[in-house]
């Protein structure tokens, strides 16, 4: 069987196992004070291009969210995300969980306006009764989206000045990052999203490690006890030489960039295929998650021989489907999908 299912259900590349491999008798300071983790954080640094942003390695993407998110916020204050965002769909309450409240606002295919977080802080602002509700104290976004469209570089900055307008830090959700940076037409560099946010995460876990995501405060510093935050949320590992050293491999000789571009190109083979075979998207994605509409028999017919993901019921007995493409993504499984359509 052949998976396009999501693009964290392979192992590692193997230059980020090579790395590991050295990890048995190297014998690093424990809980991420390492060589390697240093060395990764350096070699980020000078991929955004900011050297003093402050970088702290997680495991996963819900725990990085989660602890992130906790770590900016006062008791009283919440997060606001569009409706579609992935901490208000996929994370089982994880924010709530931390006793922040999700303010959701509406959504355009999966992003946020500047005009709709403008107008929702304005009326709370003037909101004479707003000392009694929940304080919007961060605004989450994901690049690219839950649904696979991207931010502009000119929808970025004004974001940013509406928040900055505000004094109200932005964070940028990076788990698929990579292939959104590597998206065509996508016009937002490392660097440019750097400058653009007050924190984002790189996420490793679906582009290349085995596990773990990297945070990068850029503009505002972190808490000035986020370790100790992190190792509440359960997020601090003794050998936190292990992430480390998957970031160090993955930050070296612009891997990471180039395992994104590769699932990209295969996304693309793979959205041709399905436009040759005439049927219809739900919508347009640039990135390596595809979101195709089949007819229900299409969808029996496939069972059993490709992994795919069920995204939903549309009209005329259809059904919306995820496809989904990786690193690790190989021409003869695109080959082997375009055979049993």
């Amino acid at each position: 069987m052949i998976s396009f299912e999501c693009d964290y259900n392979n192992g590692a590349h193997p230059k980020v196992l090579e790395n590991l491999v050295r990890y048995n008798d190297a014998k690093p300071t424990p809980y991420g004070f390492d060589e390697f983790s240093e060395r990764a954080k350096q070699r980020i640094r000078e991929a955004i291009g900011m050297p003093d942003a402050q970088i702290f390695f997680l495991t996963g993407g819900t725990q990085t969210n989660a602890t992130t998110i906790d770590s900016m916020l006062y008791q009283y204050e919440g997060v606001i995300c569009v409706g579609s965002g992935h901490i208000n769909v996929h994370e089982a309450g994880a924010v709530e969980f931390t006793e922040h409240k999700i303010i959701t606002i509406p959504d355009s295919l999966g992003k946020m306006e500047a005009k709709t977080l403008d107008k929702y802080l304005d009326d709370y602002m003037h909101d004479g009764n707003r000392d009694h509700a929940v304080h919007p104290g961060l605004v989450y976004i994901t690049f690219p989206t839950e649904l696979g469209t991207l931010y502009s570089a000119r929808e970025l900055d004004e974001l940013y000045q509406v928040c900055q307008r505000y004094d109200i830090p932005l964070y940028v959700d990076g788990a698929r990052l990579g292939y959104g940076l590597m998206a065509d037409g996508c016009d937002i560099t490392m660097p440019y999203l750097a400058r653009h946010c007050d924190v984002f995460y790189i996420g490793g876990t679906k582009i290349g490690a085995l596990c773990g995501e990297a945070v990068v405060f850029t503009n505002r510093r972190a808490h000035k006890h986020f370790f100790s935050i992190q190792k509440q949320h359960g997020a601090v590992i003794a050998k936190g030489a292990l992430i480390g050293l998957q970031f160090e491999a993955l930050f070296t000789d612009n891997l990471y960039l180039n395992l994104a571009r590769h699932a990209i190109e295969m996304a693309m083979q793979m959205k041709q295929i399905f436009k040759e075979k005439g049927f219809e998207f739900w919508l347009d994605s640039p990135t390596n998650q595809q979101f195709v509409i089949l007819p229900d028999e299409k969808v029996d017919a496939l069972a059993g021989k490709v992994e795919f993901t069920h995204w939903g019921q549309t009209s005329g007995h259809r059904t919306i489907c995820r496809f989904v493409t990786s690193w690790a993504t190989t021409a003869d499984e695109i080959n082997e999908l375009k055979r049993l359509l």
